[in-house]
């Protein structure tokens, strides 16, 4: 089912409004959409009745870690794409803490390379930032006074403070010299590294995983977001925060941020807080850390009022033999590309949020936000990148349901709707499920043959 396709019976879910009706796609474009229905099939057309299903532009997930090159064992493009059209993810940007770290055009291009032949979704990759790599940076992105966008390359990412892997820039001489000298969009990793080190000696001998909060505290993540807007500023260069986790962040970057900031927050924060964080133990260890449930109040509060401009998963498998080592060995991350959806369309079945809120942080603000072109929304000339989702069935997923490489999910046990029953990437079928079939669903599409870079203005 690619090339001419006809959606018909769907419920629409528009910028504004959910409408019943029929879409059509040709030549990998949006080229009708018709509220009310209508469209009758033309010659050689594929035909989807959707009836009983909303149809979804395809959603976008802007922070992903698949691993690619050197942690196979973890992930790897192939692997994590598949686990993204599952999830009904269409485009995907990924991460450079890499082994070894993706911190020039070569590198990058490497990764793309890969996607290209082992995808099945729009890819777009992130350069890692080193304390002297700003002639790399300028090659994939250029400088303020002539920005050079690069098919594939999304923007440049600082890890503020320590992560996953060995990117690190926290010296200000540094950070002043990325921010004045380089294009595009810096998307940061906000911990402040001077404070995590102060305080380490007092929480090194905690096995409590209470520990981990405590010491990546609100005020480390505030430091490191009020420093980066500082310096975005002083610079007038774009900045993106990453994965915001804390509600005095999100009430300051309210107050503060203006319009060069744009943020995000992830599903995790969003339904998880630390009386799950003590039940789930070492799965839920993630940096920065699942929260409490005061912050999680504030960082719904803050992304119904468009402060949090969108949802990203920070999808980061770790093995479950890793995650089995307990507190503190066990590594920071968690998978979570396929249910990121689900998730977040179960909250809105449950009355948080509504269906057209959920399009518009996982679909239509990424592509806004990193200047996708033609990306996010149910238009005509648009790329048909399509998701159609069952609201009305739900399932618990559990871990034997995924498709990531690491084979779990934090939220294995939960029950969850809004499943995608068919994920489409320019107009041809990616995923599906049938009713009442195994949840994991059906991978389709060859590797390679469906996805490209995206393009970033």
């Amino acid at each position: 089912m690619s090339g001419r396709l006809l959606i018909q019976n769907a419920s629409l879910v528009l910028s504004d409004r959910i409408v019943e009706g029929d879409l059509r796609v040709a030549d990998t474009q949006i080229v009708k959409v018709a509220p009310g229905g209508g469209l009758s099939p033309e010659e050689s057309e594929s035909i989807l009745d959707a009836t009983g299903l909303h149809l979804l532009p395809g959603a976008i997930d802007p922070q992903v870690h698949f691993r690619e090159p050197g942690q196979p064992d973890r992930e790897d493009i192939g692997s994590g794409s598949r686990a993204a059209a599952a999830g009904g993810v269409t485009a995907f940007l990924d991460m450079p803490n890499n082994v070894p770290a993706a911190t020039t055009l070569a590198s990058i291009q490497s990764k793309i390379d890969s996607a290209g032949r082992n995808g099945v979704n729009h890819h777009g990759f992130f350069i890692g930032a080193t304390p002297d790599n700003v002639s790399d940076l300028q090659d994939a992105v250029g400088t303020p006074d002539a920005p050079s966008p690069t098919d594939g390359i999304c923007g440049i990412k600082v890890f503020m403070g320590s992560s996953t892997g060995d990117l690190l820039v926290h010296q200000q001489k540094h950070l002043e010299n990325i921010f004045a000298n380089t294009g595009g969009i810096i998307a940061t990793h906000a911990e402040d590294e001077d404070r995590l080190n102060a305080r380490w000696p007092e929480f090194e001998h905690r096995t409590d995983i209470a520990a981990h909060a405590e010491w990546r505290d609100e005020t480390t993540a505030l430091l490191a977001t009020q420093r980066a807007s500082a310096l975005a500023k002083d610079h007038d260069h774009r900045l993106h925060v990453l994965h915001l986790t804390t509600g005095i962040e999100a009430d300051w970057l309210a107050a503060n941020k203006g319009d060069l900031i744009t943020t995000e927050t992830c599903p995790q924060h969003l339904t998880f807080d630390e009386n799950d964080v003590e039940r789930i133990g070492t799965r839920l260890k993630m940096n920065p850390p699942i929260r409490y449930a005061t912050d999680r109040e504030t960082l719904w509060k803050r992304l119904k009022d468009g402060t949090i401009e969108c949802i990203a998963t920070d999808h980061a498998p770790h093995t479950l033999e890793n995650k089995a080592l307990g507190f503190p060995t066990a590594h920071s991350g968690m998978p979570g590309v396929e249910t990121s959806l689900p998730c977040m369309l179960t909250h809105a079945a449950d009355g948080m949020c509504s269906v057209v809120d959920v399009a518009r942080w996982m679909c239509e603000a990424p592509a806004r936000v990193y200047g996708m072109q033609n990306k996010g929304r149910l238009v005509e000339g648009y790329d048909a990148d399509l998701v159609l989702v069952d609201m009305d069935a739900r399932r618990v997923v559990q871990d034997s349901d995924t498709w990531t490489r690491v084979g779990w999910t934090p939220f294995a046990g939960r029950e969850l709707t809004g499943w995608p029953m068919y994920t489409i990437v320019d107009g041809q079928v990616v995923h599906k499920r049938v009713a009442d079939g195994p949840l994991r669903g059906t991978a389709v599409a060859a590797p390679g043959s469906a996805g490209r870079p995206l393009k970033f203005s």
